[in-house]
């Protein structure tokens, strides 16, 4: 557990401006309150040479104004910076490890509409933390930490808030040879290394902005006390203390610092442990648990089909006869068992079945925006005149096509070319609710909905929604969550403040014995998030072949888990029933080289149709043991890391593993008939031979022969189940060989049949525990 130590230290005033002081941290602004110097311990000054960056700046009437002067008030810890026509008081605390500075006061606010932190520049940019705002290099490390959702990392540079995402060639890489995709840019690489940057925008006032594919979107006013109360932290230290400082920064401001098993989240081995997704109910719960230990796995994961609704989150009740009572008798099973529970959830997606929806719908449900009634209209009318058509006619991302007036839901086909303007073949009393007679000059609203067919919230209904997953944990006892969908909450008009109000709701109002011990990822980052996440786990299964869906991608953000100071995760993998075990072994080494966990998208009907799920489950068991027990060497990383390699690993002990290096030659067959020949080499004994027919394949007549010798025939086979034939070693000695398959499809089947060889290359590399 990391101890937060809060000791003041004065700062000083030179003749040249304020030298502010954290611990090894010394930070100098200029008279003019710019950032001129930043230091730490014994470093060269980190601001690049001739550049001075704003503390504060404020715009106003679209332009951006940097601060003319500057006084500090070393008594009052108090920092003036004065604007021309306006002026900013900013409160500065010096603690051991960061420096804090929070807007206390703006006048005139009235027409400031953002204040920006930074940019800072700084000459670090060989490791550039975009999301939470950290830069390192030359081995010391310099942050901006956002300590509130309303201070967003960035810079302003759309209306709608949300994260900036921009590719840069990445500096790690020789001459930043590889351009690399970064997520947002409250850490951001230049030439001359990064900058960091946060801002604050001012809510007051209700705006139509470009948001979510529509020109036009209302952007409702917050009351969240506009400018003041923006508040950031900067820190300098040696990179390798670079994540204990926030682990320090987090328990001194009061951000969310998960425990997990009693460790920080950000440091807990827990953190990228593996988990199996499978659908679970109070019926099938023992063979699936049964499974999960099978795989050596803690945790067990349900997809989002276990729920009838979104929003108040009902549980199927054939699934779940009590409702979240059954959930609850099932999580207490599986702790029994040694295994923890998680469940799949949509953030803010709102079925059209759900309570928040139908038969009355909540007028907290987000809204494009709105007009009023040209005319009055009936309960049988099939067209609704409207005042201005602005909000409705943008069709871009508008699935469920759907006006509330009053408690009536109506869904229409189009928007009338030409004034008079109307909404068209209109269905009334959609999703349940009720027609009704409405007057003229009622007010309609456009209803904000997702291309899943759900409807979204504004700011206030999020956060109930986000309460009740947290209510959900809480009384089930959950362990588990992933908040996909969060981009969701740009429902809310807030760009990425949104999500950070969802996410820090959801946290705060678990149970306090589950506060923090729940592990969750979600479908975005952010600075303020990073704080509660978990980890990520980026990468879905749905795109290609088990090697090839979303593969670089999977790599790319290993790179980004890493500059980000998260733990790494490989994505989402489909175990099928015709998933082969040298296709698990390839996913599983490349997570013992990047010590990243995964998952494994699976079900009772795949693992019991997959001839080899018991040898697939014992080498899972295998790796996950050793990969968290870090017996890997580093000699062995790199080419554990390499998605060209092949890999087998055995279990030799309790405290012992056997790892391999193969060699793989792969050819795919589908003519007909069909012939296949081809050289191989073996330099050590051991090789194989393997060849799976797919389900629904009916081959006959098939001859394999090495050097010209027949050495497995298979006179007929019937197309069913997939099939897995494997040569045993002894049939390819060392030395040169040529290989031969023919034979043919029968019926009216079609698919291919692959060969692998496998040839073991060198001798085994024995690994164990220390004694």
């Amino acid at each position: 557990m990391i101890v937060s130590c809060c000791v003041l230290i004065a700062a000083v005033t030179s003749s040249s401006g304020t030298v502010l002081k954290a611990g090894g941290f010394e930070l100098e602004l200029d008279a003019l309150g710019f950032v001129t110097s930043a230091r730490i311990d014994d470093s060269p000054n980190l601001v690049p040479g001739g550049s001075r960056s704003p503390l504060l700046s404020l715009r106003s009437g679209g332009k951006l104004l940097p601060p003319l002067s500057a006084r500090w008030d070393q008594k009052k810890g108090n920092l003036s910076l004065d604007f021309g026509g306006h002026r900013a008081q900013v409160k500065v605390h010096e603690k051991a490890t960061h420096l804090v500075f929070e807007i206390a006061k703006v006048t005139p606010s009235s027409d400031v509409d953002v204040a920006v932190w930074g940019s800072f520049a700084t000459s670090l940019g060989a490791e550039v933390g975009e999301t939470i705002g950290v830069v390192q290099g030359e081995g010391y490390a310099f942050g901006l930490q956002v300590l509130n959702p309303k201070t967003l990392g960035g810079w302003p540079t759309t209306e709608d808030d949300v994260e900036h995402g921009f590719q840069y060639p990445d500096p790690a890489t020789a001459k930043g040879s590889h351009v690399e995709s970064y997520r947002g840019d409250t850490a951001k690489p230049t030439d001359f290394g990064s900058v960091l940057q946060a801002y604050v925008r001012n809510r007051t006032k209700t705006r139509t902005i470009a948001a979510w594919g529509h020109a036009y979107y209302t952007a409702p006013g917050f009351n969240d006390g506009g400018l003041a109360g923006s508040k950031i932290a900067l820190f300098g230290c040696r990179s390798a203390d670079a994540l204990s400082t926030i682990g320090k920064i987090e328990q001194a401001e009061g951000l969310p610092h998960p425990m997990i098993d009693g460790v920080w989240g950000k440091m807990s081995p827990t953190a990228h442990e593996s988990y199996l997704i499978m659908p679970f109910d109070v019926k099938n719960l023992d063979e699936c648990l049964k499974i999960t230990k099978a795989a050596g796995l803690r945790y067990l994961y349900s997809p989002d089909d276990a729920f009838e609704s979104w929003g108040h989150f009902v549980l199927r009740k054939e699934r779940f006869p009590d409702n979240w009572t059954s959930l609850k008798e099932c999580v207490g099973r599986a702790e029994a068992q040694g295994v923890r529970l998680g469940i799949h959830t949509l953030s803010t997606f709102n079925t059209p079945n759900d309570p928040y929806v139908t038969p009355v719908p909540d007028r907290r449900l987000a809204e494009v925006g709105s007009s009023k009634l040209a005319l009055g209209i009936t309960v049988s009318d099939g067209e609704v005149s409207i005042e201005d058509p602005k909000f409705f006619n943008q069709m871009s991302n508008n699935t469920l096509k759907t006006v509330r007036i009053g408690d009536e839901l109506i869904q229409y086909d189009s928007v009338s070319s030409t004034a008079p303007w109307k909404l068209l073949k209109c269905k009334r009393g959609a999703f349940g609710t009720r027609a009704k007679a409405h007057r003229k000059g009622a007010l309609i609203a456009k209803l904000m909905d997702h291309g899943y067919g759900t409807f979204l919230t504004n700011a206030e209904l999020s956060v109930e929604v986000a309460t009740n997953i947290a209510r959900l944990f809480s009384e089930a006892g959950l362990q588990q969550l992933s908040m996909d969908g969060l981009e969701g909450n740009w429902s809310t008009g807030m760009g990425q403040y949104g999500p950070a109000l969802f996410a820090k709701a959801w946290y705060d109002h678990l149970s306090p014995s589950l506060q923090g011990q729940v592990i969750n990822d979600a479908s975005m980052p952010g600075p303020y998030i990073w704080h509660i996440q978990t980890r990520d786990n980026w990468g879905e299964p749905w795109y290609a072949g088990f090697r090839q869906s979303q593969t670089q991608y999977r790599l790319d953000n290993q790179r980004y888990f890493h500059r980000n100071l998260m733990p790494g995760m490989l994505g989402w993998f489909s175990l099928t029933s015709e998933t082969t075990l040298e296709d698990i072994q390839w996913l599983l080494a490349r997570a013992a080289g990047f010590d990243a966990g995964f998952c494994l998208v699976t079900s009772l009907k795949s693992i019991k149709g997959n001839p080899q799920s018991t040898e697939i489950l014992a080498a899972v068991k295998a790796w996950e043991s050793a990969r968290r027990a870090h017996v890997f060497t580093p000699e062995l990383l790199s080419g554990l890391q390499s998605v060209e390699e092949e890999f087998e690993l055995s279990q030799t002990g309790n405290r012992s593993w056997s790892l391999q290096r193969v060699d793989s030659i792969k050819h795919s067959v589908s003519s007909f008939p069909f012939e296949t020949s081809f050289n191989v080499s073996s330099a050590t004994k051991g090789a194989k031979l393997i060849f799976q027919i797919p389900a629904g394949v009916a081959v006959s007549g098939w001859q394999v022969s090495v050097d010209g010798r027949p050495i497995a025939v298979g006179m007929s086979d019937i197309a069913g189940k997939p099939r897995r034939i494997t040569l045993e070693p002894a049939h390819l000695a060392v030395g040169q060989h040529n290989l031969r398959f023919e034979g043919k499809f029968t019926g009216k089947s079609k698919g291919a049949v692959d060969l692998e060889i496998r040839i073991p290359i060198g001798t085994p590399t024995d690994l164990r525990l220390p004694s």
